[in-house]
Formats: structure tokens, sequence, C-alpha cells
């Protein structure tokens, strides 16, 4: 089978689709959150709303993820719009994340460009070389109960209103995009008062975690991929140093499709609405690997790439 050929048709674009899964997103976004801060005294709905609420926040980062590739709708133009309109409920300023997305998929299982991963990652050798600081630090930055909660409250609420490379692709953007979050929460302030803030901060907090945990999986998993040039290999890089999440389908429609993070790779121009179909019409002999709830939380264990035995491993003994 011809994979480049068999993904490209998939790439088609459809406005109503898209538009079903946009504006469908937010419906239960605003939805959800309503109910958290109406019942906010009820913790049987309040929390069930809550995590509702939590997951179409990362659905609605999945989705300007898509209009940053230009692969959500039909046009660049719509893409574009729909990207910044995201970008305070996101709190991830569009243009800026855009690009340096967009460097992550140009780097994606390169050792030498690690800096363009959401997630760094040490070898075993740089680790056996390292003093103890140096040891001690990486140990705490991937602790999951660190990496987690923390790396989730840095990363949406500290590191986001001045991501890396912001004066290069966007000084101004990132100025409108952080007023735009002021804005957002002045008028929840004046709406729900701040019951309604604190309600939409712990439950954007478990979205945030939600979000990590799933970029940590992404290219974190015993048998990814990293190599160095001249050696690497961009098509196996996409394929085998991505991860298909098998949750079942309804995590995937919770989160857009981002757990197929292989294919995605592979073929960045697929609809999210459309990832899921591409992905399982693939031929078993094709060998892709699709990873467990299980599994999945193993390969929080691992924390060092071994380019002797091309796996992920944990720390030494």
């Amino acid at each position: 089978m011809d994979l480049r050929t068999h993904t490209r048709a998939y790439c088609d674009k459809d406005n109503r689709l898209a538009a079903l899964s946009y504006f469908g997103t937010f419906a239960v976004y605003f939805g959800a959150l309503w109910l958290a801060i109406v019942h906010v005294d009820r913790w049987y709905i309040l929390l069930p709303a809550g995590v509702v609420f939590a997951f179409s926040a990362v659905r609605l980062y999945v989705l300007q993820h898509d209009t940053g590739h230009h692969s959500l709708f039909e046009t660049r133009a719509q893409n574009e719009l729909a990207g910044h309109v995201l970008s305070p409920f996101t709190f991830a300023p569009f243009e800026v994340m855009k690009q340096n997305h967009n460097l992550h998929h140009a780097n994606v299982g390169n050792l030498e460009h690690r800096e363009t991963g959401e997630i760094y990652t040490m070898t075993l050798r740089e680790w056996q070389q390292a003093g103890f600081w140096k040891r001690l630090q990486y140990r705490l930055y991937r602790n999951p109960f660190i990496l987690v909660p923390l790396g989730a409250a840095f990363t949406y609420f500290i590191r986001y209103r001045w991501p890396k490379n912001t004066l290069e692709f966007g000084v101004w953007g990132v100025i409108l995009h952080n007023l735009a979050i002021i804005g957002m929460l002045t008028l929840l302030y004046a709406v729900a008062g701040m019951t309604g803030v604190w309600v939409w901060l712990v439950f954007s907090f478990l979205g945030g975690m939600i979000g990590v945990f799933l970029v940590y999986l992404q290219h974190n998993f015993e048998d990814t991929y990293w190599d160095r040039r001249p050696d690497l290999n961009p098509q196996v890089a996409a394929l085998q140093g991505s991860s298909c999440l098998d949750f079942g389908w309804l995590f995937d429609l919770a989160v857009a499709n981002i757990t197929l993070h292989d294919i995605h790779h592979y073929n960045a121009r697929i609809p999210s609405y459309r990832l899921r179909e591409c992905h399982y019409s693939l031929p078993a002999e094709l060998g892709l690997r699709r990873i467990g709830f299980l599994e999945a939380l193993r390969a929080l264990t691992l924390k060092l790439w071994d380019e002797d035995k091309q796996a992920l491993v944990p720390f030494p003994s």
C-alpha cells in the first residue's frame, strides 16, 4: 500500500463538519461552565460538568492546533480567523504557537533539535556524563507528579503569556492575546463573580493537566524514534516516533482525535474529524502500534533515550 496516497484521500476539508466540531465544542464549553457555576454547591453536578468543561477546553486547543495546519476549515483565511478567535480560550497565542508547532513538525525525532519538542528528552549518554545538579533538575522535571500539574500551571498560565520565539513570530499578536484573556476573565467576573472565575480556573487547570499528559504520551513511549542526521528518516520519525493512543472512540471524540498522532505527523493536512477513519482503515500489516491506557501509564516511567538500544528507558539503577 502507498501510505502517502492513502492518507491524501482523507485530506478533504468540509466546512459543515468543521463548523459542527468548532461551534459544537464551544457550545459544550460554555454549557458545561454555566452548569458548573450555577450548581457549584452540588458536587454531583459540579464535578461531572467540570470534567466535561476540561475536556472541551482540551478539544478547543486541538482545534486551534488544526487551524494552525490549515486543516480544519476549507480556506486559509477561515482557519486563520478561527485560530485567532480560539486564542483566549486555549490560552495559546495563535500565530506564535502555530510557528513553534511547525518547527516541532519539521524536527520530530531529531536528536540535534530537541528544543522544538514540547517535552525535553535527555539521552542515556548525556545522563551518564551529567553532574549531580543537572541530574537532579532532570529527575524533577520528568517526575509525572511535577511534570503534569506544575507543567500545566507553568505552561498555560505563565509561559504562554510570552512563548518562545515571540520576538521573531509576533509580539503584537501575543500582547493582544493577553489583553483578550483579561477581557474574557473580566466579563466572566462581571457575569458570575469570583465563583465563576474560580470554577473556570480550577477546571481549566484540570484541562491543562489532561493536555500535558497527552502531549507527553505523543512522543514518549518505549519504542519511539530518535536519530541524528543524516540517518534520520522523517517518515519513520512521523509514524514510529509518534503514538496512537487507543483509549476508545469516546476519548478520541472528547479530544478531537489528537490521540491518533502518528497519522497526523505523517500527514498534517488530514482534518481531525477524518483522522480516526483514516487510521483505522489502514491494513494491519503496516504494524502501526496502538498504546492502551495501562501501557500509557507505564510510559511515564521512561525517562532517557538509549541510542544503542534505540529505546526509551527508565533511569539507571
